[in-house]
């Protein structure tokens, strides 16, 4: 799918998420390092969800629009190619196809989906890609707001790819109140996540000696809260996140309402409600996986800019695509 003109000399991702279409430009070959463009419009969906999973009408105007602008950024650079990419809160919403049918209407562009499995494989060639093969066995782990990527492999593809709906916003609206929370209903929710992610992660290839890496914002931010010590890679500062760390914080963090958390390190306004529900699965992660992890900066639109550059396939080993793209 293209937007703009008919230049090959560059491709793009326009990332649509709860927080933001992001757009990201490369040039052919080039590396999500050194991006030749970026436009980014802030979102909320998180607030536009109703009880049944719904988008509303406000969402989808939003969404719209910030598709319009970056397909008018992207023309007016001449940027021959975009992959515009709709991620959980889209392609999980009840009103999924009504969405991409008006945001097509009123912007020209239809979004796109991959199924979570393929975006659990490209979050993992992106940590590979960053990681390099010196690695050694790696496992990539990627929390978002509506599912939980997980892929691992020795190779430069993955071997093992699941997706589970352990989203830091999903469990936030399934367990959590969007305030305080007592401490039986966040650990019913510890229990919970552990269980989902033991039961998985049996059937994963030998993860003893992986290198975990965790591919998302919410591990990000969780370094930063638990005061992970930086250190120098390059031009990136890297941060490792600890279980024991991470396990003081969780208390902490459900006796607070977001308004307190989104002043804590790390943790920004627009996920402060859902920095709880997000901790829960990346203890459960690390509990299985051996207590640490490394915070890689490229995750899924990462993996899916270099696949771009590369010419390579996007949809995957099964050829297809989700979503829109599937009817």
């Amino acid at each position: 799918m293209a937007l703009g003109g008919n230049v090959a000399e560059s491709v793009g991702v326009l990332d649509v998420g709860s927080f933001s279409a992001h757009l990201v430009v490369l040039e052919r070959g080039g590396t999500p390092l050194e991006p030749s463009l970026e436009h980014k419009t802030r979102l909320r969906l998180d607030r536009e969800l109703d009880e049944d999973g719904r988008l509303s009408g406000r969402g989808v105007q939003a969404v719209a629009a910030a598709v319009a602008d970056a397909a008018a950024v992207a023309k007016a650079h001449g940027i021959g190619e975009v992959f515009p990419l709709a991620t959980s809160s889209i392609r999980d919403a009840a009103n999924s196809a009504e969405i991409v049918a008006e945001v097509a209407r009123a912007s020209g562009v239809r979004l796109r989906f991959l199924p979570g499995e393929r975006e659990a494989e490209l979050a993992y060639a992106a940590a590979r890609r960053w990681y390099g093969a010196a690695a050694g066995p790696l496992l990539a782990m990627d929390i978002g707001g509506g599912t939980l990527e997980i892929a691992a492999g020795t190779g430069q593809e993955a071997e093992f790819a699941r997706s589970l709906r352990l989203g830091a916003r999903e469990l936030t609206r399934g367990w959590l109140s969007q305030g305080a929370d007592d401490a039986k209903r966040v650990d019913a929710l510890r229990a919970y996540a552990l269980k989902r992610v033991r039961k998985t992660l049996s059937a994963a290839p030998e993860l003893e000696h992986a290198h975990v890496a965790g591919c998302s914002k919410v591990f990000q931010q969780l370094a930063r809260l638990t005061g992970a010590r930086p250190q120098r890679e390059g031009p990136y500062v890297a941060r490792e996140l600890r279980l024991d760390q991470l396990r003081d914080w969780i208390p902490r963090l459900a006796v607070l309402p977001p308004s307190r958390r989104a002043k804590l390190p790390g943790i920004s306004r627009c996920r402060a409600g859902q920095a709880l529900a997000g901790a829960v699965v990346a203890e459960a992660l690390l509990t299985v996986t051996g207590g640490t992890v490394s915070i890689c900066p490229w995750s899924t639109r990462d993996g899916l800019l270099i696949a771009l550059a590369e010419g390579s396939v996007v949809a995957g080993k099964n050829g297809r695509l989700g979503g829109a793209d599937a009817a």
